[in-house]
């Protein structure tokens, strides 16, 4: 995959992240807008890109399966009665413009175009700061406003008849390692235990760091929580789990998720600490 005009974050005068703005990828990656590598304040990476397992898997961003069934998710489509299914029908994220741009975060307009019309316009926001020595917090928030003439409706292959998957919406591809990184809420451990349900955060811990992810906005923490460990490490909040979204015309959907990034393994105590200082930032 050929990456162009990037974007580098900043804490504390450190580079943490990558975003890149035009990636040229196939039409089947549902080419958008990422951002990777991530790395923890002492370097190490949190994020993978376009992985053997899941090639459609772009760092940390905005991926929806189904929007009035357009895939902007890539790879294969869930079609009911027949499984994943290799269609001709991938959307892309196309970047306009940044509205703010510093070292440590940009503002971002965005269009989301198939079939040769522009379905949605996206406004992005995206800041970095610094909690302590060790960790910092990435603040993401997406705004998605219908400017079509009808209304639209956002799914997931769990809307579309697969139990159990319903991601859609934010989404970060951790680092794959040689065993699995552990998961947890304040309450709950396991993928099994924490995977479709919701938690004002959700902990990913690998070898040496931890991601903690939580829902910054009431309509964000009704969001069901996404988990992937075993097969793959990957978090998202799901914007369609039991039914879809409707967006009606001029209709905008708001998300905003803020993600811990430290190194170490963080215990429960501290995952929840360190989240409640970057949320109220």
């Amino acid at each position: 995959m050929t990456q162009h005009d990037t974007a580098v974050l900043r804490v504390a005068g450190r580079p943490v992240g990558r975003y890149v703005t035009r990636p040229e990828a196939p039409a089947r990656l549902a080419p958008r807008p990422y951002l990777h590598p991530v790395t923890t304040l002492a370097g190490t990476a949190v994020t993978e890109l376009s992985p053997a397992d899941h090639a459609h898997h772009l760092g940390v961003g905005v991926a929806v399966p189904d929007v009035e069934g357009h895939n902007f998710w890539g790879g294969r489509t869930f079609v009911a009665g027949q499984g994943p299914t290799e269609l001709d029908n991938h959307g892309a994220q196309r970047h306009t413009a940044f509205q703010l741009r510093d070292p440590d975060g940009f503002v971002e307009e965005l269009r989301w175009v198939a079939a040769g019309a522009e379905l949605l316009r996206e406004r992005r926001t995206v800041a970095a700061t610094e909690l302590t020595d060790t960790a910092w917090a990435l603040d993401f928030t997406f705004s998605l406003t219908n400017v079509t003439p009808g209304l639209l409706s956002l799914g997931s292959p769990a809307t579309n008849g697969r139990p159990g998957a319903a991601y859609g919406g934010f989404f970060w591809r951790a680092r794959k390692e040689a065993s699995a990184p552990d998961v947890f809420t304040a309450d709950r451990t396991g993928e099994a235990e924490v995977h479709g349900t919701r938690a004002d955060w959700l902990a990913l811990a690998g070898a040496g760091w931890t991601l903690v992810f939580a829902g910054a906005t009431e309509d964000t923490r009704r969001d069901p929580w996404f988990v992937r460990a075993a097969e793959y490490p990957g978090v998202g909040s799901s914007l369609a789990s039991a039914e879809r979204l409707p967006v009606p015309p001029g209709g905008t959907v708001v998300r905003r998720v803020v993600t811990v990034v430290a190194d170490g393994r963080l215990e429960r105590s501290e995952a929840a600490a360190l989240v409640r200082k970057a949320v109220s930032r």
